[in-house]
């Protein structure tokens, strides 16, 4: 039995696959201490491994305590809050772990700090990418082109931000920080990808040590929900994802769009509002603050979605047909592009969108078979990719390769 450490975010979306391949791992013998923000300890838990948490109110305001806000998304401030946040997860880890000896470190592909520590213990170290894997040159190339959003005054405040982290980051912690890419990506002797080559753009450009497994689709059960009120002939599945903020304004323009249809309508909107706040729901709407997304995936003929990995592969996992209409994130417009180029769907900007649009592009998605059988066909490729068995087969013969017999 050797003993893993996997380093985590605190987001859903990075959470989730990881889920199957933890309770793969313990099944056939590893011990997996999982380290993540404290909110997440309920839904790591059950797959069997010792959580030990972070402060996630302390993280946040490390993350976004510099002069360029991460949450603008410029590149060079988002990485120089990546980096502040060593200060808050590395020394908590190290208090919790002191003593403990581990084989080797997964680490997610979004969370400066895993690289960082596997540098500190020195442990051999296997990336955990939950987006589209980017390699270096690609890199380079798309923070170029964030940048240009930005006032040259703004990316050379945000630079020399980082560079006073790496600077901070290595003398304390004796490490090496030798790129925003490393960074940003995480890159590791192995990475495990949770999509297929099929749904990675330029999928055939990446070596062997690129692994993409497919989305690792684990059972989340929340109860038996109850369809008897829902037209499954004609059900539509709408969605931000669980960590949207309030998106009244578009709840409602889906009202608009969608009330006088036929179709049947679910609505997620998460808990950060409340149902009562968007008014007089139209009566073919069923809101929720949560549903079981893959239960109700399983059963709807178009996904209108903000675009997450998670969602976008969930909703592909079960061959629905996708309207992606991305948020404020970096992932998720180059995912709307990708689900677009393929055919697996359309792309919307939020921006000015109209209900009409939205009416028409759902109609559209619905009525011509060639999106469907686009997403049968990416279905496919993730079910042959392998999901989480496929992944600890790779971390197996990865450990078998460097010696760990444990």
């Amino acid at each position: 039995m050797a003993r893993v450490l996997l380093i985590n975010g605190g987001s859903e979306g990075h959470i989730n696959p990881t889920l199957g391949v933890v309770q793969e791992l313990i099944r056939r013998g590893e011990e997996v201490v999982y380290f993540t923000m404290e909110p997440f300890r309920d839904r790591v838990e059950p797959t069997g491994a010792d959580v030990i948490t972070y402060d996630a109110g302390k993280f946040i305001e490390a993350l976004s305590a510099g002069k360029v806000s991460p949450w603008s998304l410029n590149p060079w401030g988002q990485v120089a809050g990546l980096l502040r946040t060593a200060d808050i997860v590395i020394p908590s880890f190290l208090e919790q772990t002191k003593g403990k000896q581990f084989d080797y470190i997964i680490h997610d592909s979004k969370f400066g700090c895993g690289h960082l520590i596997a540098q500190t213990l020195d442990l051999p170290a296997i990336n955990s990418c939950t987006s589209f894997a980017f390699q270096r040159n690609n890199f380079d190339h798309f923070q170029d082109h964030l940048s240009r959003r930005f006032t040259e005054d703004m990316n050379e405040l945000a630079q020399q931000e980082f560079q006073q982290q790496v600077t901070h980051v290595q003398a304390k912690y004796n490490v090496r920080v030798e790129s925003t890419y490393e960074v940003f990506f995480n890159p590791a002797p192995l990475t495990l990808v949770y999509t297929s080559k099929h749904f990675q753009p330029d999928g055939e450009s990446f070596d062997e040590s690129y692994k993409f497994v497919g989305p690792s689709v684990a059972s989340r059960s929340h109860g038996q929900f109850d369809f008897s009120h829902v037209d499954l002939d004609n059900l539509i599945y709408i969605s931000l994802g669980t960590v949207a903020g309030q998106a009244i304004d578009f709840y409602k323009l889906c009202f608009e769009a969608f009330a006088t249809t036929k179709y049947t309508v679910i609505l997620s909107i998460g808990r950060q509002t409340q149902i009562e706040e968007l008014g007089d729901i139209p009566a073919n709407f069923a809101v929720y603050n949560y549903v079981p997304q893959l239960e109700v995936l399983q059963h709807a003929k178009v996904f209108i979605t903000h675009g997450g990995m998670n969602s976008t592969s969930e909703g592909l996992y079960y061959g629905v047909p996708l309207i992606v209409i991305p948020q404020q994130s970096i992932d998720q417009p180059v995912i709307a592009r990708r689900v677009a180029e393929i055919g697996a769907g359309i792309h919307l900007n939020q921006e000015d969108l109209m209900a009409g649009e939205l009416r028409e592009a759902t109609r559209q998605v619905l009525e011509d078979p060639s999106f469907k059988q686009v997403c049968m066909d990416v279905r496919d490729s993730f079910r042959e990719a392998g999901g989480y068995d496929r992944a600890v087969e790779e971390i197996f013969a990865f450990k078998q390769s460097l010696g760990i017999t444990k």
